[in-house]
């Protein structure tokens, strides 16, 4: 750079500061054009992968990097100007170069992981594999976050801000803030619980028996969780409310449960063993009632008024309204099995015994 410099100065009647300029600015364009060119032959080969990762990488570094090139062409052509003029000013414009850089780098950062994330689902979905969403929202979120408390901090430190200070400051002002905003604080380490611990995810249908909060979750944000009641009306739950309830996630049963007390009548007692045998077998071959799982059919209790018979199954399906198809299915089979023995189901009755008292004859001479 300084030979050519030298010769343009030599031969343009230049002098040699304008030569370095023009020298830097021409280097510039060219470095400009060939990083466009290289970078365009590396998405088009990272195309071609099944990873996602240099995908994101190529595409989030494309603006930063040509951006970042125009800022340290400019930033040695300010080295010259300073060299030549000495001037106060262009220290500050090589302090806000480097401020310039750093942005570079986080909006480079910032990219890479939205890209990232979007990546990720959209590969998850082509390929039919299951992601939880509300992981990935929560780990672009907290590098979002990293990234721009480390962008900042280092800024602080560029333009001659002492960092051992802010820490200090924001340790002491943390503790005020901390106690001005602690119902705030609590949402948001209620959020972290629950990005960590994941007890549900968007999507999942959950309940609280502590609290009327029942329905599928929306969205998750740091301060409070969005969950649509089966009414569709909406309901928004403080995340401090997570860490104090219990909370149900119906969403990630294995099965459901098939649990009835079928009674019989007291004169079809009888009949009560080969009706068990013959529920319990139907259980067994029925198709979507999972053998896998306890399965019990017996003869229980002496009811008020029946015989007791519990049936407890679990079917295959965790669908709601296939569960109820299934659910019917079995109780008609049962009905049928028991008209089929000529018994009856039984219904509450009473039986009143009336005690008649004996007329006596008077004693003689009464």
């Amino acid at each position: 750079m300084n030979v050519l410099s030298d010769f343009l100065s030599r031969h343009a009647g230049v002098e040699a500061w304008v030569a370095s300029l023009i020298v830097i600015a021409v280097v510039t364009v060219i470095v400009n054009q060939v990083a466009q060119l290289l970078l365009r032959q590396a998405v088009r080969a990272a195309a071609k992968t099944e990873t996602v990762w240099d995908d994101a990488l190529l595409k989030s570094a494309k603006r930063p990097l040509l951006t970042a090139t125009w800022i340290v062409g400019f930033g040695f052509m300010a080295r010259v100007l300073q060299d030549r003029f000495r001037g106060s000013f262009l220290e500050d414009a090589l302090v806000f170069r480097n401020v310039l850089l750093i942005a570079c780098v986080a909006w480079f950062a910032f990219r890479f992981i939205g890209l990232l994330s979007e990546s990720i689902v959209r590969h998850g979905r082509e390929r039919g594999e299951e992601f939880d969403l509300t992981t990935i929202d929560a780990l672009g979120k907290l590098g979002r976050l990293a990234t721009l408390a480390v962008a900042i901090l280092m800024i602080a430190q560029t333009v001659g801000f002492q960092i051992t200070g802010i820490l200090a400051l924001g340790g002491v002002g943390g503790i005020a803030v901390g106690f001005a905003a602690k119902d705030m604080l609590a949402n948001f380490f209620g959020g972290l619980t629950i990005y960590l611990d994941r007890p549900f995810g968007v999507g999942d249908w959950i309940r609280s028996p502590d609290k009327s909060i029942e329905g599928t979750v929306e969205h998750i944000s740091w301060r409070h969780t969005r969950i649509r009641a089966f009414n569709k009306n909406p309901i928004y739950v403080p995340n401090s409310v997570f860490m104090s309830v219990v909370v149900e996630n119906p969403s990630r049963m294995s099965h459901r449960r098939i649990k009835e007390t079928i009674g019989l009548r007291y004169d079809d007692f009888a009949r009560v063993a080969p009706v068990v045998t013959e529920i319990r077998e139907m259980l067994r071959q029925h198709p979507a009632i999972d053998k896998g799982q306890t399965l019990i059919v017996n003869f229980t209790a002496y009811g008020p008024s029946s015989l007791d018979i519990m049936v407890y199954t679990f079917t295959r399906t965790t669908a709601w309204a296939d569960f109820q198809a299934v659910k019917q299915d079995v109780l008609l089979r049962i009905g049928e099995i028991i008209a089929g023995h000529g018994a009856e189901i039984a219904f509450p009755t009473q039986t009143l015994h009336l005690q008649q008292e004996t007329a006596h004859a008077p004693p003689d001479g009464g």
